[in-house]
C-alpha cells in the first residue's frame, strides 16, 4: 500500500483531476507560501520539508539572478551589437591620455550571447518545474494526501524517477557540446564573419544566405549540390546492390568454402576506412602501382591521372564510386547474407515447383524481402554519403579543381566544401555556417520523405 500512495504522490504519475488544475487556481486558493513560491522557487517544497529538492530550487534560482546581474545583462546588452568597436582606432582616456582602440572581440562576445540564451532558456525549463512542483504541493493538500517526505524524494531519484537522474548527464552534455556549439553556428550564418572580419563582426540578417542561393557562391552550390545527391545515390545503390549480389553469389549451390569466401570480404571491413583510403590514394596515383602494372602489361603507354589535381573531373568520379564500392560492399555483404538465410524456404521450394528459375526467383521473393528488411538502413547510409567527408577529402582531397568554383573541387561534397570554407584560404565562416544549415535541411528533407515512405511507417 505504500509503494502504491508512493507513485500516486509522485510527480512522475500526474491524475487527471492534477492536470485540470489551472494556474489561476493555484494562485487563487493557495495559501501564501504557494503564492511566495512563484517568486520565490523552491519555497513551497522547503515548508513540506522536501528540503534537497527546494533548497536547489532556491540556490539554482539566486545563482541565476547572481549571474544575470553580474554578468547576464552586460552578455544581452553587447550581442545586440557583437561589440562597439569593429576597427582598430585612437582615443583618450578620462584624463586625455591617447590611448588605443583595439577592436572588439565578437567571436567571444556571440559565445557568450548564445550561452546567456541557453541559461534563460533552462532557468525558464527550471521555472516551469517548480510550478509543477508547487502544483503538485498544492493539489496534495486539497485532496489530503500523503505528502512524501525528504527521504522519500531523494529515494524516488532511484526509483519511480530512476529515467531522470540516468539522464541528467548525458543530457547535460547534449546541451554543452552538441546544442550550443549548434546554435553558435546557425547565429554565425547571420552575420559577416569571414577573413576581413575574422576579430569584429556585424549582424548581416540573411545576407549570406543570398550570397550562397543567389550571389558569388551559388555558382559553386547548386552544381556541388548536384554531384553530392548524385554521389549519394550512386554510393548506395552500388554498395547495396553489390553486397546482395556477391551474398547471393556465396550463399548460391555449389559454392564451396562459404565461410571461407566470407572472411576475405570481411577483411576489407575490418582495416581501418581511412588506412584504406590513403592506400587506395596511393593505389591511383599517376605514379602509382596501377599505372605501372598497366604500363608493363603494355596496355597503356603513360599513366593516367584518375584522382590527381589535372584529372578529368568524371574519371576523378568514377574512381572515388569504384573506391566506395569496395569499401562498402562487405557490409551490405553480411546483412544480406544474414537477410537469405533466414527466408522461408517454403516460399522458395514452391516457386521452383512451379517452374520458376533463379532469376525470377530473386526478383519476386528475395531481392523484395532483403529491400524491406534493409530500406532504414539504406536511408541511414544514403544520408550518411551525403556527409561522406571520409572518401572525398581522404582520397582525392575535392580534386580536380574547378576553375569555375569558389574553394571547391569537382569531387567536393557539400560537407568537404564546407571543410574548404573554413580551413582554406578564403575562411568564410558565415558562408560556412550557411551551408551548414542547407546540408541540415536537405539530410531532413530526404529523411523525412523516404521513412515516410517505407512500409514500416505506413503499418505505424
Amino acid at each position: 500500500m505504500a509503494k502504491k500512495n508512493k507513485r500516486v504522490n509522485s510527480e512522475s504519475s500526474v491524475s487527471p483531476e492534477e492536470k485540470a488544475i489551472k494556474i489561476g487556481e493555484v494562485w487563487k486558493n493557495g495559501d501564501i507560501t504557494t503564492k511566495l513560491s512563484f517568486f520565490i522557487l523552491g519555497l513551497s517544497a522547503i515548508k513540506n520539508k522536501q528540503w534537497a529538492k527546494g533548497f536547489a530550487y532556491l540556490l539554482l534560482e539566486i545563482g541565476f539572478l547572481g549571474w544575470l546581474i553580474f554578468s547576464g545583462i552586460s552578455a544581452f546588452s553587447l550581442l545586440s551589437s557583437l561589440g562597439p568597436n569593429k576597427v582598430a582606432g585612437h582615443g583618450t582616456d578620462a584624463q586625455g591620455m591617447p590611448i588605443t582602440i583595439s577592436p572588439s572581440n565578437s567571436v567571444v562576445i556571440l559565445l557568450w550571447g548564445v550561452l546567456a540564451c541557453l541559461f534563460v532558456c533552462l532557468f525558464a525549463l527550471l521555472y516551469w518545474q517548480n510550478y509543477r512542483t508547487n502544483k503538485h504541493l498544492y493539489y496534495l493538500h486539497r485532496e489530503g494526501q500523503e505528502i512524501l517526505t525528504n527521504k522519500q524524494e531523494l529515494a524516488s531519484l532511484l526509483d519511480s524517477k530512476l529515467h531522470t537522474t540516468l539522464m541528467a548527464i548525458p543530457l547535460l552534455g547534449i546541451l554543452m557540446f552538441t546544442v550550443l556549439p549548434t546554435v553558435y553556428m546557425i547565429t554565425m550564418a547571420f552575420t559577416n564573419y569571414d577573413q576581413q572580419h575574422a576579430t569584429a563582426f556585424s549582424w548581416t540578417g540573411f545576407q549570406a544566405f543570398g550570397n550562397v542561393l543567389t550571389g558569388n557562391l551559388a555558382g559553386t552550390f547548386f552544381p556541388v549540390l548536384g554531384w553530392t545527391l548524385i554521389w549519394a545515390v550512386l554510393a548506395t545503390a552500388t554498395t547495396f546492390l553489390g553486397g546482395v549480389l556477391l551474398a547471393m553469389l556465396i550463399e548460391s549451390r555449389g559454392i564451396k568454402g562459404k565461410g571461407f569466401w566470407r572472411t576475405i570480404f570481411v577483411i576489407v571491413f575490418a582495416v581501418p576506412q581511412f588506412v584504406t583510403l590513403l592506400m587506395m590514394a596511393q593505389f591511383l596515383d599517376q605514379q602509382g602501382a596501377l599505372n605501372n602494372l598497366l604500363i608493363n602489361l603494355h596496355i597503356i603507354s603513360h599513366g593516367i591521372n584518375f584522382i590527381g589535381a589535372s584529372s578529368n573531373e568524371w574519371v576523378a568520379r568514377i574512381a572515388v564510386i569504384i573506391v566506395n564500392m569496395w569499401i562498402g560492399i562487405p557490409v551490405s555483404m553480411l546483412v544480406s547474407t544474414a537477410i537469405i538465410q533466414n527466408l522461408p524456404q517454403d516460399q522458395i521450394e514452391a516457386a521452383r515447383i512451379d517452374g520458376a528459375n533463379s532469376f525470377s526467383i530473386f526478383r519476386s521473393i528475395t531481392f523484395p524481402q532483403i529491400l524491406f528488411v534493409m530500406t532504414p538502413a539504406l536511408i541511414q547510409q544514403f544520408i550518411g554519403n551525403i556527409n561522406n567527408f571520409n572518401v572525398i577529402y581522404l582520397l582525392t582531397q575535392g580534386w580536380p579543381m574547378n576553375s569555375n568554383y569558389q574553394s571547391a573541387g569537382s569531387t567536393d561534397l557539400l560537407v568537404t566544401w564546407l571543410y574548404n570554407l573554413v580551413f582554406g584560404q578564403t575562411q568564410k565562416y558565415n558562408a560556412a555556417a550557411v551551408l551548414g544549415i542547407l546540408i541540415f535541411v536537405v539530410n531532413a528533407t530526404v529523411s523525412l520523405i523516404a521513412y515516410r515512405r517505407t512500409n514500416a511507417f505506413k503499418e505505424g
